[in-house]
């Protein structure tokens, strides 16, 4: 069925309703027909199937708000489907002539879809202009810096935030027009901002070339955005930076950013975290480290030793006998606090400390030691390494 039948039928006269009927009338009697008219109710009569079909249809565009204005305003455009040479006030001319009368074989074109598909297709770029405004705009994102420290990064802080962005000119309040004057709207794409393009049988929706998109026509530009609407504004936020951030990580601080336009959503603000290294504690993912010094013996005989924590005070750590150098004892709870509420671990390196200066008793007590240790076995492997290939 081609686009010309379609308005060609009144759907409210075959729905029984006025054309100010409500939705529920308009469901009302369509469930009335549908019981009446329905194939599996009349079995074998034709008749009744094809007033199934037409009502059907008419629910289908009528049911639809928008595809319900489109039927109406097409339908008052071109008077109905009235005949050629303009019977009762029609407009003198056959639908045909619009959309294209049938070819050689009789056959229409039929757009795919259902009705109120069609409908939409055909009339939105026509009515589409009337009805639309402006579209809204969301603010573009804003990128900024800080520096804190290592505590600061580890328990979160809110940090001031000078930020200069894209906002409504204060001189215009946004109209982009001269104090005292107002813009126009856009005749070529009547205050849309978009006009078609035709490529090929399609229509393609594109910024019109009058207006740049805005919708409107400036004439007398303001001084200070010179017909933009838009200017560098200045402001102060309270920006949260989260406990835990580490150096280099960017924060995403959700509709901190410009302003949309036209009632659109703010941008994103980003903020890039540097921070200033700890004199103790160093930091690994969600850990901290510590470089912890150890006597000699303590490392030889074993030990309990107290080291610091952040924010803290300090643990009794456990160095088994034999503990060797750079061995890494954890103190699980002690690290840089996470997303979910928990901490990760200290991480605790020993660092065995061998004196420069040793006095008489202890050097006897030393090559006491050491003369039943054999230094030649323990680098026998070593060395016999390093001769293979």
């Amino acid at each position: 069925m081609s686009t010309k039948d379609y308005l060609e039928k009144d759907y409210y006269k075959v729905l029984g309703v006025t054309k100010t009927a409500t939705q529920d009338e308009i469901k009302k009697s369509y469930r009335k027909l549908a019981r009446q008219y329905h194939p599996d109710a009349n079995r074998g009569d034709a008749e009744s199937e094809e007033k199934f079909k037409g009502i059907s249809e008419a629910y289908d565009v009528l049911s639809d708000e928008k595809s319900r204005t489109e039927y109406d305003e097409a339908r008052s455009l071109f008077g109905g489907a009235r005949p050629r040479g303009g019977g009762q006030g029609g407009f003198g001319f056959d639908l045909g002539d619009l959309f294209g009368n049938p070819g050689p074989t009789g056959t229409g074109g039929t757009p795919p879809g259902g009705t109120g598909e069609r409908i939409g297709d055909l009339f939105g770029g026509l009515f589409g202009r009337r009805q639309t405004t402006q579209r809204p705009r969301r603010g573009t994102d804003v990128e900024s810096e800080i520096t804190l420290s290592f505590g600061e990064a580890l328990d979160g802080r809110t940090v001031p935030l000078r930020l200069t962005s894209e906002a409504a000119c204060p001189t215009c309040r946004g109209t982009g027009a001269k104090t005292g004057t107002v813009p126009r709207v856009c005749p070529r794409c009547e205050g849309t901002g978009q006009e078609s393009r035709n490529a090929g049988g399609f229509a393609f929706s594109e910024p019109c070339r009058e207006c740049h998109g805005r919708g409107l026509i400036v004439d007398d530009p303001c001084g200070t955005c010179y017909g933009s609407g838009r200017a560098q504004s200045t402001r102060t936020i309270q920006a949260r930076i989260p406990a835990g951030v580490r150096d280099q990580q960017r924060i995403r601080l959700k509709g901190k950013g410009a302003p949309g336009e036209n009632s659109g959503p703010n941008g994103d603000l980003y903020v890039l975290v540097h921070v200033t290294p700890h004199k103790v504690f160093g930091r690994s993912g969600d850990n901290l480290t510590l470089k912890v010094p150890v006597t000699f013996p303590e490392a030889t005989l074993g030990a309990e030793i107290k080291v610091p924590v952040h924010r803290g005070q300090p643990k009794t750590v456990r160095m088994p006998p034999g503990t060797p150098n750079g061995r890494v004892l954890r103190v699980r709870g002690q690290g840089a606090p996470r997303r979910d509420g928990t901490k990760g671990d200290l991480l605790v390196t020993v660092d065995v400390q061998v004196p420069s200066k040793v006095d008489e008793t202890t050097r006897e007590a030393l090559e006491k030691m050491t003369g039943s240790l054999d230094g030649d076995d323990l680098r026998s492997d070593l060395l016999r390494m390093a001769r293979e290939e």
